[in-house]
């Protein structure tokens, strides 16, 4: 049985499922659908065409479902789906797509930090991890496990690969492979690879050695992109490594270059 304060307004035609407790002053409008067993804390909102998976928390005055900040947008029908046990922290604001049937889309357990800006059709992994006060321009992409520190922005179209870790206040207008590390307050720049993601994500110690022959391939190989995508091609044929070429080789913004700095001694260890 669901608990809503009586404060709360649930426009008829929303759809509340099971255990799900509602705060005071919460909005949720119709025909929005909130999963068994979330949390919506005071003053949240979930407005428009969005669905909350199963167990979501959302915090005091975060907003799931706005309008996206689009001045093309012309109030079409589009969509926002959030996956099953996010959290979502203080006034985080997730928009929905800008074009007729479009989605803005996070999926299971991810952690979105107070003051986090997801814009319209931006597209999350599973297990996504983003500090406070980042922002993520319109189509952003975010591969499974990625983790963006806090005070980040994105462009928008960026891709960042899984495993990516992005450190604070960094800003990116290239795309991040797959595995790597991006320099705190840099500019696209990434560091090295990111070694200890690697391994609490499940990457083996000879995945990891491809990765990173990968990497030197690509990075320090003293080829241009297009030369190193032909020997990754014939070195790489399945497993992370061939996902990072594959990444590199979708990379239509571009991807960020590399700059050595001591983070980047890290993966002398993989």
């Amino acid at each position: 049985m669901s608990n809503i304060h009586p404060t709360a307004v649930i426009q008829p035609g929303a759809r509340i499922g099971a255990d799900v407790k509602i705060g005071p002053f919460v909005f949720v409008e119709a025909p929005a659908v909130i999963g068994d067993g979330c949390v919506l804390d005071s003053h949240a909102a979930v407005v428009g065409h969005t669905t909350l998976g199963d167990g979501c928390h959302l915090h005091t005055g975060a907003v799931v479902g706005g309008e996206p900040q689009d001045l093309g947008y012309k109030g079409e029908v589009s969509y926002v789906r959030i996956g099953k046990r996010c959290t979502i922290r203080e006034y985080v604001t997730i928009h929905r797509g800008t074009k007729p049937d479009t989605v803005t889309e996070v999926g299971d357990d991810c952690f979105l930090m107070a003051l986090v800006h997801l814009a319209h059709n931006v597209k999350l992994g599973n297990r996504v991890i983003i500090a406070n006060g980042t922002m993520l321009g319109g189509y952003v992409e975010i591969g499974d496990r990625a983790f963006i520190s806090g005070s980040v922005t994105v462009h928008q179209f960026v891709k960042i690969g899984r495993l990516a870790m992005v450190g604070g206040a960094a800003g990116l207008s290239k795309d991040v492979p797959p595995f790597c590390l991006v320099q705190s307050m840099g500019r696209n720049i990434v560091a090295g690879l990111n070694v200890v993601g690697m391994r609490r994500g499940g990457i083996t110690p000879d995945e990891r050695k491809a990765i990173k022959d990968a990497f030197r391939t690509l990075y320090q190989g003293g080829m241009n992109v297009h030369q190193a995508l032909e020997v990754l091609r014939g070195l790489f044929t399945s497993g992370p490594a061939a996902e990072f070429a594959s990444f590199i080789e979708q990379a239509h913004r571009g991807i960020c270059r590399f700059a050595a700095s001591p983070e980047a001694d890290q993966d002398e260890q993989a």
